[in-house]
Protein backbone atom coordinates (compact mmCIF):
# COMPACT_ATOMS: atom_id res chain seq x y z
CA UNK A 1 0.00 0.00 0.00
CA UNK A 2 1.30 3.19 -0.97
CA UNK A 3 1.24 6.58 1.31
CA UNK A 4 -1.13 8.40 0.52
CA UNK A 5 1.85 11.23 -0.30
CA UNK A 6 3.21 9.30 -2.70
CA UNK A 7 3.70 10.24 -6.33
CA UNK A 8 1.71 8.69 -9.02
CA UNK A 9 3.51 5.51 -10.48
CA UNK A 10 2.09 4.69 -14.43
CA UNK A 11 1.70 0.71 -15.43
CA UNK A 12 4.78 -0.59 -16.45
CA UNK A 13 4.69 -0.33 -20.15
CA UNK A 14 7.01 -0.93 -23.07
CA UNK A 15 8.14 1.40 -25.32
CA UNK A 16 9.35 1.67 -29.35
CA UNK A 17 11.03 5.07 -30.45
CA UNK A 18 11.88 5.05 -34.34
CA UNK A 19 14.63 7.33 -35.11
CA UNK A 20 15.38 8.93 -38.29
CA UNK A 21 17.53 11.27 -39.52
CA UNK A 22 16.73 14.59 -38.89
CA UNK A 23 14.78 17.85 -40.43
CA UNK A 24 14.93 21.24 -40.22
CA UNK A 25 11.25 22.55 -38.54
CA UNK A 26 10.54 24.76 -41.60
CA UNK A 27 12.01 25.59 -45.21
CA UNK A 28 13.23 28.98 -44.52
CA UNK A 29 17.01 29.52 -44.59
CA UNK A 30 17.10 30.27 -40.64
CA UNK A 31 15.48 26.67 -39.99
CA UNK A 32 17.55 25.23 -42.81
CA UNK A 33 21.14 27.11 -41.21
CA UNK A 34 20.09 25.94 -37.95
CA UNK A 35 19.39 22.30 -38.46
CA UNK A 36 23.05 22.40 -40.44
CA UNK A 37 24.58 23.68 -37.25
CA UNK A 38 23.51 20.78 -35.54
CA UNK A 39 24.13 18.38 -38.12
CA UNK A 40 27.29 19.24 -39.83
CA UNK A 41 28.33 20.03 -35.78
CA UNK A 42 28.53 16.02 -35.25
CA UNK A 43 32.04 14.43 -34.78
CA UNK A 44 30.49 11.02 -36.28
CA UNK A 45 29.07 13.19 -39.08
CA UNK A 46 32.45 15.11 -40.22
CA UNK A 47 35.39 13.15 -38.73
CA UNK A 48 37.14 16.27 -38.45
CA UNK A 49 39.57 18.07 -35.81
CA UNK A 50 36.81 20.65 -33.81
CA UNK A 51 38.89 23.21 -33.88
CA UNK A 52 39.92 22.79 -37.79
CA UNK A 53 36.14 22.04 -38.74
CA UNK A 54 34.25 24.80 -36.76
CA UNK A 55 35.86 27.94 -38.11
CA UNK A 56 35.39 26.49 -42.01
CA UNK A 57 31.38 25.01 -40.37
CA UNK A 58 30.70 28.81 -39.04
CA UNK A 59 31.89 30.38 -41.74
CA UNK A 60 31.89 29.36 -45.18
CA UNK A 61 29.36 26.78 -44.81
CA UNK A 62 26.61 28.26 -42.57
CA UNK A 63 26.81 31.28 -44.93
CA UNK A 64 26.27 29.74 -47.97
CA UNK A 65 24.69 26.51 -47.81
CA UNK A 66 21.35 26.89 -45.97
CA UNK A 67 20.11 29.36 -48.66
CA UNK A 68 20.69 26.54 -51.10
CA UNK A 69 19.09 23.73 -48.59
CA UNK A 70 16.74 25.62 -47.72
CA UNK A 71 15.57 25.98 -51.94
CA UNK A 72 15.81 22.29 -51.91
CA UNK A 73 13.50 21.99 -49.13
CA UNK A 74 11.07 24.40 -50.85
CA UNK A 75 11.02 21.90 -53.90
CA UNK A 76 9.90 18.73 -51.54
CA UNK A 77 7.97 20.33 -48.85
CA UNK A 78 3.97 19.89 -48.10
CA UNK A 79 1.15 20.58 -45.99
CA UNK A 80 2.14 17.90 -43.73
CA UNK A 81 5.71 19.17 -43.49
CA UNK A 82 8.94 17.71 -44.24
CA UNK A 83 8.15 14.74 -46.20
CA UNK A 84 10.80 12.81 -43.71
CA UNK A 85 8.96 13.68 -41.01
CA UNK A 86 5.49 12.89 -42.11
CA UNK A 87 6.79 9.20 -43.08
CA UNK A 88 8.49 8.41 -39.82
CA UNK A 89 5.18 9.81 -38.45
CA UNK A 90 3.05 8.02 -40.47
CA UNK A 91 5.07 4.45 -39.50
CA UNK A 92 4.94 5.26 -35.88
CA UNK A 93 1.30 5.81 -36.20
CA UNK A 94 0.84 2.70 -38.75
CA UNK A 95 3.09 0.21 -35.36
CA UNK A 96 0.38 2.07 -32.78
CA UNK A 97 -1.45 -1.44 -31.79
CA UNK A 98 1.32 -3.42 -33.40
CA UNK A 99 3.00 -4.68 -30.70
CA UNK A 100 0.00 -5.13 -28.11
CA UNK A 101 -1.80 -2.31 -25.06
CA UNK A 102 1.66 -2.36 -23.24
CA UNK A 103 3.89 -1.24 -26.29
CA UNK A 104 3.99 2.87 -26.85
CA UNK A 105 5.44 3.38 -30.12
CA UNK A 106 6.68 6.53 -31.03
CA UNK A 107 9.02 8.57 -33.05
CA UNK A 108 12.08 11.04 -33.01
CA UNK A 109 15.04 12.69 -35.24
CA UNK A 110 18.58 12.93 -34.14
CA UNK A 111 18.72 16.57 -35.39
CA UNK A 112 16.25 18.80 -34.78
CA UNK A 113 12.41 17.52 -33.87
CA UNK A 114 10.99 15.73 -31.78
CA UNK A 115 14.07 15.53 -29.82
CA UNK A 116 15.52 12.22 -28.87
CA UNK A 117 15.99 12.78 -25.12
CA UNK A 118 12.25 14.84 -25.26
CA UNK A 119 10.45 11.67 -26.70
CA UNK A 120 12.46 9.38 -24.36
CA UNK A 121 11.40 11.78 -21.15
CA UNK A 122 7.37 11.53 -22.69
CA UNK A 123 8.09 7.63 -23.20
CA UNK A 124 9.66 7.53 -19.39
CA UNK A 125 6.36 9.79 -18.07
CA UNK A 126 4.29 7.74 -19.63
CA UNK A 127 5.78 4.42 -17.43
CA UNK A 128 8.07 2.74 -19.92
CA UNK A 129 10.74 0.53 -18.26
CA UNK A 130 12.15 -0.57 -21.07
CA UNK A 131 12.93 0.62 -24.28
CA UNK A 132 13.76 -0.36 -28.27
CA UNK A 133 15.75 2.43 -29.69
CA UNK A 134 14.96 1.66 -33.19
CA UNK A 135 17.83 3.85 -35.98
CA UNK A 136 15.94 3.17 -39.02
CA UNK A 137 18.99 2.69 -41.25
CA UNK A 138 19.16 -0.47 -42.78
CA UNK A 139 22.75 -0.56 -43.53
CA UNK A 140 24.89 0.49 -40.12
CA UNK A 141 26.95 3.65 -40.09
CA UNK A 142 28.72 5.03 -37.48
CA UNK A 143 27.45 8.83 -38.86
CA UNK A 144 23.79 7.47 -38.30
CA UNK A 145 22.96 4.53 -36.09
CA UNK A 146 25.67 5.04 -33.92
CA UNK A 147 25.18 8.48 -33.45
CA UNK A 148 21.51 8.21 -33.09
CA UNK A 149 22.23 5.87 -30.43
CA UNK A 150 24.77 8.01 -29.23
CA UNK A 151 21.94 10.67 -28.83
CA UNK A 152 20.06 8.46 -26.86
CA UNK A 153 22.59 7.44 -24.06
CA UNK A 154 23.89 10.75 -23.77
CA UNK A 155 20.03 11.49 -22.80
CA UNK A 156 19.81 8.53 -20.28
CA UNK A 157 23.13 9.51 -18.64
CA UNK A 158 21.44 12.44 -16.80
CA UNK A 159 18.66 10.53 -15.46
CA UNK A 160 18.63 8.72 -12.43
CA UNK A 161 16.38 5.72 -13.09
CA UNK A 162 17.14 4.48 -16.11
CA UNK A 163 14.73 1.95 -18.23
CA UNK A 164 16.38 -0.74 -20.11
CA UNK A 165 17.31 -0.02 -23.11
CA UNK A 166 17.91 -2.76 -26.51
CA UNK A 167 19.14 -1.07 -29.70
CA UNK A 168 17.67 -2.49 -33.17
CA UNK A 169 20.63 -4.13 -35.31
CA UNK A 170 21.21 -3.26 -38.77
CA UNK A 171 18.78 -5.20 -41.38
CA UNK A 172 20.51 -4.85 -44.64
CA UNK A 173 20.28 -8.60 -45.35
CA UNK A 174 17.18 -9.21 -43.16
CA UNK A 175 14.93 -11.61 -45.56
CA UNK A 176 12.09 -9.42 -44.42
CA UNK A 177 14.06 -6.41 -45.56
CA UNK A 178 14.88 -7.59 -48.56
CA UNK A 179 10.99 -9.19 -49.46
CA UNK A 180 9.70 -6.32 -49.03
CA UNK A 181 12.10 -3.89 -50.63
CA UNK A 182 11.77 -6.60 -53.93
CA UNK A 183 7.89 -6.07 -53.87
CA UNK A 184 7.95 -2.57 -53.46
CA UNK A 185 10.30 -2.10 -56.14
CA UNK A 186 7.86 -4.36 -58.22
CA UNK A 187 5.14 -2.84 -57.56
CA UNK A 188 7.06 0.28 -58.62
CA UNK A 189 8.04 -1.01 -61.87
CA UNK A 190 4.39 -2.04 -62.32
CA UNK A 191 3.22 1.57 -62.83
CA UNK A 192 5.61 2.60 -65.40
CA UNK A 193 4.78 2.91 -68.84
CA UNK A 194 8.37 2.19 -70.06
CA UNK A 195 10.58 -0.82 -69.37
CA UNK A 196 14.09 0.27 -67.73
CA UNK A 197 17.20 -0.17 -69.52
CA UNK A 198 18.78 -0.29 -66.06
CA UNK A 199 17.59 0.00 -62.50
CA UNK A 200 20.35 1.69 -60.28
CA UNK A 201 20.36 1.59 -56.32
CA UNK A 202 21.49 4.91 -55.45
CA UNK A 203 22.68 4.82 -51.39
CA UNK A 204 23.43 7.58 -49.47
CA UNK A 205 27.16 8.25 -49.41
CA UNK A 206 29.82 8.54 -47.63
CA UNK A 207 33.34 9.41 -47.19
CA UNK A 208 36.12 6.86 -48.15
CA UNK A 209 37.87 7.38 -44.61
CA UNK A 210 34.90 5.38 -43.54
CA UNK A 211 35.62 2.30 -45.22
CA UNK A 212 39.18 2.38 -44.69
CA UNK A 213 38.84 2.79 -40.63
CA UNK A 214 36.13 0.47 -40.39
CA UNK A 215 33.07 1.12 -40.98
CA UNK A 216 31.00 -1.62 -42.20
CA UNK A 217 28.64 0.56 -44.15
CA UNK A 218 30.21 0.18 -48.19
CA UNK A 219 30.08 -3.92 -47.51
CA UNK A 220 26.13 -3.65 -46.29
CA UNK A 221 25.13 -1.55 -49.07
CA UNK A 222 26.74 -3.91 -51.55
CA UNK A 223 24.96 -7.11 -50.11
CA UNK A 224 21.38 -5.11 -50.18
CA UNK A 225 21.85 -4.55 -53.37
CA UNK A 226 23.42 -7.83 -54.31
CA UNK A 227 20.47 -9.66 -52.48
CA UNK A 228 17.99 -7.07 -54.29
CA UNK A 229 18.86 -8.20 -57.39
CA UNK A 230 18.77 -11.67 -56.69
CA UNK A 231 15.10 -11.16 -55.12
CA UNK A 232 14.40 -9.80 -58.44
CA UNK A 233 16.30 -11.68 -61.15
CA UNK A 234 13.07 -13.08 -63.05
CA UNK A 235 12.02 -9.13 -63.47
CA UNK A 236 14.97 -7.51 -64.05
CA UNK A 237 14.87 -10.70 -67.19
CA UNK A 238 18.82 -9.93 -67.31
CA UNK A 239 19.19 -5.96 -67.02
CA UNK A 240 21.47 -4.41 -64.82
CA UNK A 241 20.97 -3.57 -60.95
CA UNK A 242 23.93 -0.37 -60.98
CA UNK A 243 25.01 0.54 -56.84
CA UNK A 244 25.74 3.98 -57.11
CA UNK A 245 26.35 6.61 -53.96
CA UNK A 246 24.84 10.10 -53.98
CA UNK A 247 24.89 13.43 -51.54
CA UNK A 248 28.74 13.96 -51.78
CA UNK A 249 29.79 16.77 -49.70
CA UNK A 250 33.35 18.59 -49.48
CA UNK A 251 36.69 17.77 -51.25
CA UNK A 252 37.41 14.48 -49.56
CA UNK A 253 37.05 11.13 -51.84
CA UNK A 254 33.88 9.49 -51.41
CA UNK A 255 32.46 6.32 -51.90
CA UNK A 256 31.94 5.67 -55.82
CA UNK A 257 30.79 5.45 -58.32
CA UNK A 258 28.44 8.74 -57.68
CA UNK A 259 25.26 8.46 -58.98
CA UNK A 260 24.67 11.81 -60.35
CA UNK A 261 27.89 11.16 -62.70
CA UNK A 262 26.47 7.40 -63.04
CA UNK A 263 23.29 9.11 -64.53
CA UNK A 264 24.90 11.67 -66.78
CA UNK A 265 26.88 9.04 -68.54
CA UNK A 266 24.35 5.95 -69.11
CA UNK A 267 22.74 7.46 -72.29
CA UNK A 268 25.85 7.48 -73.62
CA UNK A 269 26.34 3.90 -73.09
CA UNK A 270 23.21 3.13 -74.73
CA UNK A 271 20.81 3.42 -71.71
CA UNK A 272 18.25 5.07 -72.49
CA UNK A 273 15.64 4.50 -70.12
CA UNK A 274 16.40 4.09 -66.21
CA UNK A 275 14.49 3.57 -62.76
CA UNK A 276 15.94 4.30 -59.73
CA UNK A 277 15.18 3.25 -56.38
CA UNK A 278 17.25 4.21 -52.65
CA UNK A 279 17.41 0.99 -50.72
CA UNK A 280 19.26 3.13 -48.04
CA UNK A 281 16.58 5.30 -47.33
CA UNK A 282 13.75 4.22 -44.75
CA UNK A 283 11.67 6.94 -45.96
CA UNK A 284 11.61 8.90 -49.01
CA UNK A 285 13.41 12.44 -48.00
CA UNK A 286 15.19 15.65 -49.65
CA UNK A 287 17.76 13.34 -50.75
CA UNK A 288 15.80 10.98 -52.61
CA UNK A 289 12.61 13.66 -53.54
CA UNK A 290 14.95 17.07 -54.55
CA UNK A 291 18.18 15.14 -55.23
CA UNK A 292 17.24 11.58 -56.92
CA UNK A 293 13.50 12.57 -58.40
CA UNK A 294 14.18 16.12 -59.73
CA UNK A 295 17.95 16.61 -60.14
CA UNK A 296 18.68 13.16 -61.17
CA UNK A 297 15.51 13.60 -63.71
CA UNK A 298 17.36 16.42 -64.35
CA UNK A 299 20.76 15.35 -65.07
CA UNK A 300 19.84 11.59 -67.19
CA UNK A 301 17.45 13.46 -69.72
CA UNK A 302 20.05 16.51 -70.33
CA UNK A 303 22.38 13.74 -70.71
CA UNK A 304 20.33 12.06 -73.39
CA UNK A 305 17.97 9.47 -71.34
CA UNK A 306 14.30 9.37 -72.81
CA UNK A 307 12.75 7.53 -70.05
CA UNK A 308 13.07 8.42 -66.26
CA UNK A 309 11.49 7.18 -62.85
CA UNK A 310 12.43 7.50 -59.53
CA UNK A 311 10.36 4.57 -57.41
CA UNK A 312 9.59 5.33 -53.82
CA UNK A 313 11.14 4.33 -50.54
CA UNK A 314 9.45 1.44 -48.43
CA UNK A 315 7.72 4.56 -46.62
CA UNK A 316 4.40 3.63 -44.78
CA UNK A 317 3.33 1.27 -47.58
CA UNK A 318 1.46 -2.11 -46.46
CA UNK A 319 5.49 -3.82 -47.22
CA UNK A 320 7.17 -1.25 -45.54
CA UNK A 321 5.11 -1.36 -42.29
CA UNK A 322 4.56 -5.31 -41.64
CA UNK A 323 8.59 -5.60 -42.52
CA UNK A 324 8.80 -2.81 -39.58
CA UNK A 325 6.40 -5.18 -37.65
CA UNK A 326 8.34 -8.46 -38.43
CA UNK A 327 11.92 -6.96 -37.55
CA UNK A 328 10.60 -5.11 -34.44
CA UNK A 329 9.09 -8.01 -32.78
CA UNK A 330 12.03 -9.85 -33.19
CA UNK A 331 14.05 -7.52 -30.68
CA UNK A 332 11.19 -7.61 -28.45
CA UNK A 333 11.13 -10.97 -27.85
CA UNK A 334 11.49 -12.09 -24.10
CA UNK A 335 9.51 -8.15 -23.41
CA UNK A 336 6.16 -9.20 -25.25
CA UNK A 337 4.55 -12.22 -26.67
CA UNK A 338 4.72 -12.11 -30.68
CA UNK A 339 1.83 -10.62 -32.18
Amino acid sequence: MLPADHPTIPAPRIGVLLINLGTPDSADTRAVRRYLAEFLSDRRVVELPRIAWQPILRGIVLTTRPKKSAHAYQQVWSEAGSPLAAVTRAQAAALKDAFGDGVLVDWAMRYGNPAIADRLAAMKAAGCERILLAPLYPQYCAATTATANDKAFAALAQWRWQPAIRTLPPYHDDPAYIAALAARVSEGLDTLDFAPDALIASFHGMPQRTLERGDPYHCHCQKTARLLGDALRERLAGRPLTVAFQSRFGSAKWLGPATDTTLEAMPGQGVRKVAVVAPGFSADCLETLEELAIRGRESFLGAGGTHFAYLPCLNDSPQGVDMLRTILSRELEGWVTRV
